[in-house]
């Protein structure tokens, strides 16, 4: 097992990416952000993936992203930037930019809107990993991308090219992560990607969790994976009961729209999402307010 292999473990934080009022990137924020989820102990960060609004953001602003958030870790915590695109050049220019940046390794979608063959993502993702030198991460989300990364590409993916390493799981149908492994083996770095999902993927093997949810309570979810690290199931098994209600809501009307506006309570960040999402509903904060209360997440915390 790699070096990398080794330390991509446990609560991978996607993070939020703040706006100010007028929508301009706000990255004091951002760097804020990364000293809270460093002093919490999460066991890395991500920037730009599915929370982070990425098809919302020029390509200079998310290479800039990327640039704020690696300067700010400096290295103390493993780097996971999401890189992906629905273009093949483009996604590789982000891709080596954060190989230059120092990234760990890069979280790369299933390319989206095209709904390309397994032979398609079999192509897309080997010619991506060939062209750059980083690890590899990929990213099954079928609810985003319309086509979903079948276990054997998978298992092929990892047996053929050397800097796939792993895969962050979004599918809501758990038999899937479990081919998955069966086609891998245990190297193979399955994170969860879906917040229900996330203790029971370490109890058959998964490396750990990309959870929107780790955004507000980020000791807890990294607390989860550290206690099946010490054999402690009963305690991860109740900190996974304790934060259904939570993990229910964060996905509310589109992620990463309420745990935007959760973090604005807070004072944390600004509520500002970039089109076409839309301002939590009133419904909807109703919603993610019950939620919220038993966490104490409603109090200010900036």
């Amino acid at each position: 097992m790699s070096d990398v292999q080794s330390r991509l473990r446990g609560s991978i934080v996607p993070l939020v990416t703040p706006f100010e009022a007028d929508g301009e990137l706000d990255t004091a924020s951002l760097r804020r952000l990364i000293e809270h989820h460093v002093a919490q102990g999460s066991h890395g960060i991500s920037v730009t993936g599915t929370t982070g609004e990425p098809g919302a953001l020029t390509l200079d602003e998310r290479l800039h992203v990327l640039c704020v958030a690696a300067e700010a870790l400096d290295g103390r915590l493993p780097f996971v930037p999401g890189t992906g695109t629905h273009q093949l050049p483009e996604t590789i220019a982000i891709t080596r930019r954060a190989a230059e940046l120092g990234a760990d390794a890069a979280l790369v979608i299933v390319p989206y809107y095209a709904r390309p063959t397994q032979e398609g993502l079999y192509a897309w993702y080997s010619s991506l990993a060939e062209a750059v030198d980083i690890p590899i991460l990929m990213y099954n989300i079928p609810s985003r991308t319309g086509v979903e990364l079948a276990p054997e590409t998978v298992g092929r993916l990892f047996r053929d090219v050397p800097n796939i390493i792993g895969m962050k799981e979004a599918s809501p149908d758990f038999a899937h992560a479990n081919f998955v492994l069966r086609e891998t083996g245990p190297e193979f770095l399955l994170f969860s990607g879906l917040e229900t999902l996330c203790f029971p993927l370490l109890a058959i093997g998964g490396a750990g969790f990309i959870s929107v949810t780790a955004n507000l309570v980020p000791r807890e979810i990294a607390r989860m994976y550290e206690a099946v690290q010490e054999g402690a199931w009963d305690e991860a098994r109740d900190l996974h009961y304790r934060l259904l209600d939570l993990n229910d809501v964060v996905l509310t009307e589109t992620n990463p729209t309420a745990v935007k506006w959760l973090m604005s309570q807070q004072g944390v960040i600004g509520s500002t999402l970039r089109a076409p999402l839309a301002p939590l509903s009133q419904l909807g904060q109703q919603k993610v307010r019950k939620a919220a209360a038993s966490w104490n997440l409603l109090e200010k915390t900036r």
